[in-house]
């Protein structure tokens, strides 16, 4: 579990398969209102507050994006405006209101633009053309969707022998990130510099 504090009220968590399997739960879980969840969520909620400083007192928005075949990036937003709690209620005093978005998009995050140049090559030679390139705080995003010709667990791999599942969900590069290939990325990395070296 990595936390990041994006603003004086706003956290960002995200939560790896294997986070949420030591805790014994699946991606399709965090979609119940369970036990489990809520205990995941209070460990959450602890952490932030030991590492970032971030109490989750009053109101609060939760926002949960699951990132096909990486995990989920869970968007925690405090409502400053609500902040005064009697005291002898705080530590059970917490409203949410939540909102779920599934993303079908696999992002991965590389630290070199090199290492999707090579990746470029490797999936070419799979039949895959597609995928966007963006960059963002002087590091570089491949966003492909699901629907490929091979299958998801073997696209993983491939990606996960050049760079590391993205923290960051394709909204948040949309938005604050540059794209640099929008389209057909791999196509276009591999003409450029693969295709000519023959």
């Amino acid at each position: 579990m990595r936390l990041e504090r994006l603003n004086y009220n706003k956290i960002k968590i995200f939560l790896t398969i294997d986070d949420l399997m030591d805790r014994g739960l699946t991606k399709e879980d965090l979609w119940k209102d369970s036990l489990k969840v809520h205990q995941l969520f209070r460990e959450m909620m602890d952490e932030a507050s030991e590492e970032l400083g971030f109490e989750a007192i009053g109101p609060i928005a939760v926002e949960v994006y699951s990132l096909q075949a990486q995990g989920m990036v869970i968007i925690v937003t405090k409502n400053h405006e609500e902040e005064e709690v009697d005291e002898d209620y705080a530590d059970d005093y917490i409203e949410m209101q939540v909102s779920l978005d599934q993303s079908y998009d696999i992002i991965f995050e590389f630290e070199d633009f090199e290492d999707i140049i090579q990746l470029s090559n490797a999936l070419c030679h799979q039949g895959i053309k597609e995928g966007a390139v963006y960059s963002y705080q002087n590091r570089f995003y491949f966003m492909l969707d699901e629907h490929q010709p091979i299958e998801i667990d073997s696209l993983v791999s491939i990606l996960a022998e050049y760079g590391n599942p993205s923290m960051i969900s394709i909204h948040w590069l949309q938005e604050y990130g540059k794209c640099l290939i929008p389209e057909l990325a791999i196509e276009q990395l591999y003409h450029y510099y693969w295709s000519k070296n023959k």
